[in-house]
């Protein structure tokens, strides 16, 4: 056989040899770095997961696997059991992340409405008699009525006059929150359920969290009203006519000139 022939195939099968070799020995060693590595379970997603999707049905789309304790995220889920019934996912979770708990959330979390810029956020803890019946839903807008009774003025014997003013108009409203077991009933669509059959849902009892988005100064307004005076809420759409209010004390209650 010539040569040049013997020559190309000893070549072959040495760069063959030193193949396995160098694969057997990068094997070797990989194996020998993780077996001084503690081994970790962590839930692997391995299905996508919808945002929105309960815990109950988020156990159904995760795999147990067995990690490396270095390559565990610091907020993993280690065990399902031990999350809450209410919580939620936070994000669409994509097959082959692990489960994280930072991207479950409580279902009332999730509904919250989006401020909007410059904004911040405040709750007042009100009568459902104060706040539309408790009728309120996350993305409403409201007006927001502040009313006072009298103060004494400084330096004077004089009282000031009782007042109210609708005083904010269409202040977005970004949580609701009942009492436990008193939330208006919704149907599959996020309406409150209403069947012309059946009597209507029972009001709420207790009070009612209604969180607003709010400027700096407005924020110091309703705090102010909520520490010394009183708050209503009105149900006020985008159409609501906001012309003709003004600073009503009783000479104005019943219109100008009724009383002296």
């Amino acid at each position: 056989m010539n040569r040049k022939i013997l020559g190309f195939l000893a070549a072959l099968v040495l760069a063959g040899i030193g193949t396995t070799a160098l694969v057997a020995y990068v094997q070797s060693a990989k194996n020998e770095a993780v077996a001084g590595e503690a081994l970790v379970d962590v839930y692997v997603v391995s299905e996508t997961i919808p945002k929105g999707t309960p815990v109950a049905d988020i156990t159904d789309s995760v795999d147990v696997s067995r990690v490396p304790a270095k390559v565990v995220a610091a907020d993993a889920v280690t065990d399902l059991d031990g999350l809450g019934d209410d919580l939620v996912a936070a994000v669409d979770l994509q097959a082959g992340e692990q489960l994280l708990n930072s991207r479950l959330v409580s279902a009332n979390r999730l509904s919250r409405a989006t401020v909007p810029a410059g904004l911040q956020e405040l709750t007042v803890s009100l009568d459902p008699t104060r706040a539309v019946g408790g009728a309120l839903n996350v993305g409403d807008t409201v007006g927001v009525v502040l009313s006072f009774e009298p103060f004494d003025l400084p330096d004077t014997d004089n009282q000031s006059a009782n007042m109210t003013h609708l005083t904010f108009h269409k202040v977005l409203v970004t949580a609701v929150q009942f009492a436990e077991g008193e939330a208006p009933s919704t149907n599959e669509d996020g309406d409150e359920s209403a069947d012309d059959e059946t009597e209507a849902e029972p009001a709420p009892t207790n009070q009612v969290l209604v969180t607003l988005a709010l400027s700096s100064p407005q924020v110091e307004q309703v705090v102010f009203a909520a520490e010394f005076g009183h708050i209503w809420l009105t149900a006020e759409n985008a159409d609501a006519d906001e012309s003709g209010t003004g600073v009503i004390t009783l000479g104005e209650v019943y219109g100008p000139g009724v009383l002296p």
